[in-house]
């Protein structure tokens, strides 16, 4: 199913790049588009047979430079390719070019702002493997949920790393690397990010 679902999505896309629409709800096997979720041109969504992507209400995906304030290098990709990964986006949050990818589970919650070219993983893909790095090629690391609060901003340029988990309404500063815990209702920011202030 994904493959077909894929092959129209990226069909479509060469017909108009400049489109944008709304859904009312579809939900493929393990793809699950909510009612008013509105597409921004076209993003690129993927699930494995046994993960799951889940657009709450009125989430927003940006894929076009066209109109927004900053550069985005490339357009939204959603890719969960683990076994049994999740990828769940609440309600009307906004994601604009930026990566979200689930070896395990990554949740985002409602009324968040996404701003282009952050990266949300929650694997390295390889383990550190420093005493034989010959075989880090060979090795697959375990992943570590994200968690993202309600209300959450993040700057142009955020690198989540795996086990983050941010609390609502927290500000990430733009091109901050964020690892850990993050309180709620603060700025945190840098690399690697700390707290800069509490509200």
């Amino acid at each position: 199913m994904n493959s077909i679902v894929s092959f129209f999505i990226r069909a479509f896309a060469r017909i108009s790049g400049k489109l944008s629409f709304l859904v009312y709800q579809i939900v493929f096997a393990n793809i699950e588009f909510n009612r008013g979720v509105r597409f921004v041109s076209f993003p690129s969504v993927f699930a494995s047979n046994s993960s799951k992507i889940i657009l709450e209400e009125n989430v927003v995906l940006n894929s076009l430079n066209f109109g927004y304030h900053l550069n985005m290098y490339s357009k939204v990709k959603l890719l969960a390719d683990g076994k049994n990964s999740k990828i769940s986006i609440g309600k009307n949050t906004r994601l604009h070019g930026s990566c979200i990818h689930a070896q395990g589970e990554i949740i985002i919650g409602e009324n968040c702002l996404i701003a282009a070219n952050c990266q949300i993983f929650d694997s390295n893909a390889h383990e550190l493997s420093i005493t034989n790095p010959a075989n880090r090629i060979n090795t697959i690391d375990q992943p570590k949920k994200i968690d993202i609060g309600n209300n959450v901003w993040l700057g142009t340029g955020c690198i989540i790393l795996p086990g983050t988990k941010i609390g609502n309404g927290s500000v990430i500063a733009a091109n901050s690397v964020v690892k850990g815990e993050v309180p709620a209702n603060c700025l945190f920011g840098g690399n690697p990010a700390k707290l800069l202030k509490q509200y």
